[in-house]
């Protein structure tokens, strides 16, 4: 069996991205700056009223594997994909971007492959109407504890602790991937999912060595405003905890430490997939020994490539910018 340096689990969904304006998303009754979960008949109305788009594979953790990937580890995505045109471009997509997507498009399967269609305002703000369709479906038959357990690192994607056969999946290779001798974590995704599994998602964190999340999602987890406090009740359940700010310094804790990391100010073209890729650049560091501050410098570095252009994915050489930086 391969053995891997990175491993995600997530939602596989396709992103159709279109620049817009703000009067497009008050006529479509698009709320901006958030993602929303819709329907099929909506995605497809929105589909249809699209007047310029570019297709991409996508999904939280799928893009940070990717940027992964384009680094140069070894890497590897289990998500779930429909046998249609769309998931099997999505597994071409992957695998073109150097990562093995490890299982084939479901055969007869009634739901179509997920998609998030991203509407882009010109000051960068992107708007997020997702369809969740088959990748939601994904349960433990889906992953192989093979896989999970030959993982450096596995990334677990938050969104999927919608199902109960999501969380079952992902606690089952999490404890694969650490009895490998790999670490596993997760990116809390979003603090509505934390609200609605908050008892669930804290007892996964305490099964994890890395917890990814911003701001909202660790106060909304610990239920309190005070950051201060919510970070150091996590420390306490887990190894190391990352917050993301967004605009403001990273926080990182781990053994008793706190570490701050400055981000770098860039005018944003498409926010999309910022987080994401902060996530490929911090994991990149934990994969190649690096101390916290430069991983943590790392994650920023990543981030300000994506938001400087269309999609959810590194165009530049982020590897090359670690290089200019003397981090590696």
């Amino acid at each position: 069996m391969t053995r891997y340096q990175a491993v995600g689990i997530g939602n596989a969904v396709v992103d159709i991205i279109s620049p817009c304006d703000d009067r497009f998303l008050a006529r479509m009754g698009i709320e901006k700056g958030v993602m929303q979960l819709i329907g099929a008949e909506r995605a497809e109305f929105l589909l249809e009223n699209m007047q310029e788009r570019r297709q991409v594979a996508g999904g939280s953790v799928a893009n940070s594997i990717a940027g992964l990937g384009a680094l140069g580890l070894s890497t590897a995505f289990i998500g779930r994909v429909c046998d249609d045109e769309t998931g099997r471009s999505y597994a071409a997509d992957m695998a073109g971007t150097g990562t093995e997507f490890i299982n084939a498009p479901a055969n007869g399967g009634e739901l179509p492959t997920s998609r998030s269609m991203i509407f882009v305002t010109p000051d960068g703000e992107r708007s997020m109407n997702t369809y969740l369709g088959i990748s939601t479906e994904l349960g433990p038959d889906d992953v192989n504890d093979a896989v999970a357990g030959n993982a450096g690192l596995l990334f677990l994607e938050g969104y999927l602790f919608d199902k109960d056969k999501g969380k079952a999946a992902f606690m089952s290779a999490a404890r694969a991937a650490r009895a490998g001798g790999g670490q596993a974590g997760i990116t809390l995704s979003d603090p509505f999912c934390v609200d609605r599994h908050r008892d669930d998602f804290r007892a996964l964190v305490r099964e994890l060595d890395f917890v990814i999340g911003n701001e909202h999602e660790w106060k909304s987890l610990y239920q309190t405003e005070d950051l201060g406090a919510a970070l150091e009740r996590a420390a306490e359940e887990s190894g190391t905890i990352v917050c993301t700010r967004s605009g403001h310094d990273v926080v990182l804790v781990e053994g008793g430490k706190t570490v701050t990391v400055p981000v770098q100010t860039v005018t944003p073209i498409d926010a999309t997939g910022a987080g994401d890729q902060f996530a490929a650049g911090f994991l990149y560091g934990m994969a190649t020994g690096k101390p916290l501050a430069v991983s943590g410098r790392m994650g920023c570095i990543a981030a300000a490539e994506v938001i400087g252009h269309y999609g959810a994915r590194p165009e530049a050489s982020v590897r090359d910018m670690f290089a200019a930086e003397g981090l590696i």
